[in-house]
């Protein structure tokens, strides 16, 4: 009976250190597939910020020119502000041939008498005449 107690007691070590070694091997098992999952979300997450970092690089590129197109329009209109050119006022600096234009176009001359008379070209001519002339009754009783 000492034997065979001894015989039991030897099974269940055995049995205990086989139980031992398959948790070993699970535990390690699913320690290496953990490991493996956790490097792959890493891998994946660490893509996705380098992608977003070049987003932002791009983003910031442009956003760079954009500044520098702005700090010259500024800077030309600080030249602009610093050394004004003077305008002349239209009717004060007009040149004669104008002057005369605007008088034959308050009388009522045509568009060739102004081109004839005065040297402007076809298009001034009927700026002139539409600016200056003597306005149409027949335009006012329609608007």
């Amino acid at each position: 009976m000492a034997a065979a107690n001894l015989m039991n007691v030897s099974n269940i070590d055995f049995l205990l250190i086989l139980g031992r070694a398959v948790f070993l091997v699970f535990s390690f098992a699913l320690a290496a597939t953990t490991f493996t999952a956790w490097r792959r979300a890493t891998r994946a997450q660490t893509e996705q910020v380098l992608c977003q970092g070049r987003l932002l690089l791009d983003e910031l590129a442009g956003i760079r020119s954009t500044l520098q197109a702005t700090a010259h329009s500024v800077t030309q209109l600080a030249e602009r502000i610093e050394h004004p050119t003077t305008l002349a006022a239209p009717s004060a600096g007009a040149s004669p041939g104008y002057q005369i234009a605007i008088r034959l176009a308050r009388g009522g001359a045509s568009s060739e008498e102004l081109i004839c008379g005065c040297g402007l070209t076809r298009a001034e001519a009927e700026l002139v005449r539409r600016l200056h002339g003597p306005s149409r009754p027949e335009l006012r009783q329609v608007s």
